[in-house]
């Protein structure tokens, strides 16, 4: 498929999702909505895909929904908002639930929505001049689809101020809090992005993806008999599979497992 508001590209085991409206700050529409579902559906998909990267082609990473998007919405019906706003949440839980691990790269502003994308991936990366904003409630709105990946991302207590108070803060804060994961110099984010990549295709892509979903699926459980029972099962159930016996023999053998060929 063609797509008009992304580029993406696949190079050694690696797909990257690029943002492409650099004139509109990379803010989404309808269109871009839709096409990033696809895009991490299909690429979700492919086998010799081992890691996603989000990227953004600009000075500005996403400044959230585009301004003519967001003139259409003002006059919508309320059936018309809730199907619009439901297109967005399902483009959120598609990236969220890839199975293949993603990374967002963000080396500019990262605003509203926007905040939304990077939050719902696995391991963000921001550049030190970006900064952030959940800028929802100066509009009257409030930041209700991204709130689950944010809020997980940033933890209560931030979101409680950052949500109320839409003030800006810089890529520092966003570390300090637990937003983002690593703060590099702008001119060593491709290598900081290449070196977390590089960490994620030579590890076993069965263990990788069940890894992501044990996280997912194992946090805020509490720590009883079901849950014990289920991590017990989830070990012994790698262990028998392809990858966890060759992982272990070449351990033991001192070669290279055979997804490294």
């Amino acid at each position: 498929m063609e797509y008009q508001t992304l580029t993406i590209a696949i190079d050694d085991k690696v797909a990257a999702i690029t943002l492409n409206r650099p004139d509109v700050r990379n803010a989404f529409n309808e269109h871009a909505i839709a096409e990033l579902a696809l895009a991490f559906d299909e690429l979700g998909r492919i086998d010799a895909v081992r890691a996603i990267v989000l990227a953004a082609n600009g000075p500005a990473f996403c400044a959230g929904a585009d301004l003519n998007w967001m003139k259409k919405m003002a006059g919508y019906s309320h059936s018309e908002n809730q199907e619009d706003a439901a297109r967005l949440a399902d483009m959120l839980r598609t990236i969220y639930l890839c199975p293949k691990p993603t990374v967002a790269k963000v080396q500019g502003d990262c605003y509203a929505g926007g905040m939304g994308l990077v939050a719902a991936c696995d391991i963000v990366v921001s550049s030190e001049v970006a900064n952030f904003c959940l800028s929802e409630v100066k509009l009257g709105l409030i930041p209700a689809t991204i709130s689950p990946y944010v809020i997980k991302a940033m933890g209560e207590q931030a979101a409680r101020r950052y949500f109320l108070t839409a003030e800006r803060f810089d890529a520092r804060e966003a570390h300090r809090i637990g937003f983002a994961h690593e703060v590099v110099a702008a001119d060593m984010l491709d290598a900081s992005v290449a070196g977390i990549v590089k960490s994620l295709v030579t590890n076993s892509p069965n263990a990788v993806v069940e890894a992501k979903k044990l996280v997912r699926e194992v946090v805020g459980q509490p720590v009883n008999d079901a849950l014990l029972a289920d991590t017990a099962n989830r070990i012994a159930a790698i262990r028998a599979s392809m990858e966890g016996k060759e992982g272990v023999a070449s351990f033991l053998e001192k070669r290279k497992p055979t997804w490294l060929n």
